[in-house]
């Protein structure tokens, strides 16, 4: 029989588990709290390994979301809009034709500092002026204290609560082990509720890069789902602005935000053949990563009990904040 990934991690680790508050897990046996958020028992270990050794610098770029809020699609989006002059869009040979948008913006909790590994990131292939782009889902307040003092930028994109849930529970009941029995929508609904999901609770996770993002707009940009849906070529030059790389005119005139738009969007990611096989997140199928990418979609599965018991605790969280969500198309 196989070990499972709590039996999988260090010794030292094993034993800090011990002490931590934990629940039962939506794909793994359980979720632990771990400073201030739920998480799996194996990312605890790798943020800790990334919390003591990465070194940010000045021109990095950190893409950080809650899950299945459109992690991929800004990974896509920031590749293709950062490397526009190495890559044009309509390059048969674009790495986003042939790698998965998370293997080009590597997660720091499920690639580089994965399995108590601490990888060399000071040789790189890229050009001088070239940023880095890494991926995460930590919280703000847990990111490594080098990217929160230094000049890198940080962009936070998430989805409204509703659709997030949904696309959660369908996710994780595909990528489960065979051993670990199926979350009925209910039992994952009450967890979500009361916040027991993946990095969250979600409205803690939000907040932390909303709060920061009116605190240093300069460093974190906020972005919504819904918003990049609704209007794509606007919220990608906002994007592009952020990240020191404007289009410039002739660009804007010469379509170059609409092919960026037309390559990352989820009809084409989804029908490309590198995002139909392979893993690129720990055993993850990649298939499995495009189900819907639809705003709305939640009407299909949430009663109307259900929406009034979410809607309460949105409005009971985010009160105050500013931080606001479009629902429906």
């Amino acid at each position: 029989m196989a070990p499972t990934e709590e039996e999988k991690i260090g010794d030292e680790c094993k034993q800090m588990l011990l002490s931590l508050p934990k629940e039962r897990g939506w794909r793994t046996l359980h979720l632990y709290q771990f400073q201030g958020f739920w998480c799996q028992a194996a990312e605890i270990q790798s943020i800790i390994t990334f919390q003591k050794h990465f070194q940010a610098t000045d021109t990095d770029i950190v893409l950080a979301t809650i899950p299945k809020s459109g992690t991929t699609w800004l990974k896509a989006l920031a590749f293709a809009t950062v490397n526009r002059h190495r890559f044009t869009t309509n390059s048969k040979s674009h790495p986003l034709l042939t790698s998965n948008p998370h293997d080009l913006v590597p997660f720091f909790e499920y690639k580089l500092y994965a399995n108590n590994q601490i990888p060399d990131l000071t040789t790189t292939n890229l050009p001088d002026d070239q940023p880095r782009l890494f991926g995460t889902h930590i919280p703000f307040a847990s990111l490594a204290n080098s990217i929160r003092k230094s000049n890198s930028k940080i962009v936070y994109i998430c989805r409204n609560p509703f659709d997030t849930f949904v696309s959660s529970w369908h996710f994780l009941n595909k990528v489960k082990p065979e051993s670990k029995a199926q979350l009925s929508m209910e039992e994952a609904f009450d967890m979500y509720c009361k916040g027991i999901v993946g990095f969250g609770p979600f409205w803690d996770h939000m907040l932390g890069y909303w709060n920061e993002s009116l605190l240093r707009p300069q460093k974190v940009l906020f972005l919504k789902y819904e918003d990049l849906k609704e209007d794509g070529v606007f919220q990608l030059k906002k994007l592009a602005k952020f990240l020191g790389c404007p289009f410039t005119l002739v660009e804007e005139k010469n379509g170059v935000i609409e092919s960026i738009s037309k390559l990352c969007c989820f009809e084409n990611m989804k029908k490309l053949e590198v995002n139909k096989t392979g893993t690129s997140i720990k055993n993850f199928e990649n298939k499995n990563l495009f189900r819907k990418a639809e705003v709305g979609d939640w009407v299909n599965y949430l009663s109307p009990k259900m929406v009034e018991r979410l809607s309460r605790v949105i409005e009971d969280k985010l009160s105050g904040s500013g931080l606001r969500f479009k629902v429906f198309p």
